[in-house]
């Protein structure tokens, strides 16, 4: 059993939060607005706390899920932050989804205070993540990746050592970019059809049985055929700031990313459009709403 301090009770963080507890795990939760409901961990065992530092000073290991790097940066360096109640040894777990060269700056302030750190952002759904399901891409020396992995077993089912910190988001931006364009580009395609008259069930069944079949046409499949969002629950918004991400780290490094931008600017237009808490699987409505340039 591990004491466990965790940050982020989300949509995601509940999953792993639950998985925790059901694996008798000992769970402080940092009490925030935005969290998830809380009534079933606390039922299970789990204790809260209002700042980071006391956080820290309860805990063996903190898991951050929080938005992105600015919520990051604020819940570890920020004032009562988790640096100031950090002991030494403990072990920094960042499942959030983070720009690279931020976390390099934050691994570095935590190793300063005598703490290890982890990249290990998820991909998955919150589906998978109530299951104990999640995929992980974790960035950390081998040896520390090999001391966590029993951990992170509590709630993930693939856990994938990506290289030395930083490594896991580097990996989590690429993902995303790649999963977040394919939507992207069925979605345009399927708001296309839907213009040339040619019915859902027709488009879906033809790309499911050719080129386009795939993970990225199942999660949007049901929203073609009948509006269900419920097979990809992640917000527009978040979509959007992992895509800027993505753009962030392929220009600190050099690399083209034309078709990178275009995707962003897609979902940028359909924040603008929509609003930021529309799920991923709308793109298509708005993009057919949505007037020709």
């Amino acid at each position: 059993m591990t004491t466990v301090g965790m940050a982020g009770i989300g949509l995601m963080g509940h999953g792993i939060a639950s998985n925790l507890v059901k694996h008798g795990h000992k769970l402080t939760v940092l009490e925030h607005p935005g969290n998830q409901p809380i009534a079933d961990l606390l039922a299970g065992g789990a204790t809260t706390c209002t700042d980071g530092a006391t956080l820290a000073a309860r805990s063996d290991v903190i898991i951050l899920c929080v938005t992105g790097s600015p919520q990051v940066e604020a819940v570890l360096l920020g004032p009562g932050g988790v640096l100031e109640g950090l002991r030494p040894g403990t072990v920094v777990i960042d499942c959030s989804t983070a720009i690279p060269s931020s976390t390099l700056k934050v691994a570095d302030a935590v190793q300063a205070r005598g703490g290890r750190f982890l990249d290990a952002p998820m991909t998955r759904t919150p589906k998978e993540a109530a299951e104990g399901r999640l995929n992980l891409l974790v960035g950390a020396d081998a040896a520390l990746f090999e001391e966590c992995k029993p951990l992170l077993s509590a709630f993930a089912e693939n856990i994938t050592h990506a290289g030395p910190v930083g490594a896991g988001h580097r990996m989590k931006l690429l993902h995303n970019y790649v999963s977040l364009g394919l939507i992207a580009l069925i979605s345009e395609a399927a708001a296309c059809a839907g213009r040339a008259d040619i019915d859902p069930a027709v488009f879906a069944e033809v790309l499911t049985k050719g080129g386009g079949g795939g993970v990225a046409l199942e999660r949007i499949k049901p929203y073609l055929l009948s509006q269900d969002t419920s097979s990809l629950r992640f917000f527009m918004s978040n979509a959007r700031k992992d895509l800027d991400y993505y753009n962030t780290m392929a220009a600190e490094t050099g690399a083209v990313r034309d078709i990178g931008a275009a995707v962003l600017g897609t979902f940028e237009q359909a924040v603008e459009q929509g609003g930021p808490d529309r799920y991923v699987p709308e793109l298509v409505s708005l993009l057919t709403e949505r007037p020709a340039h």
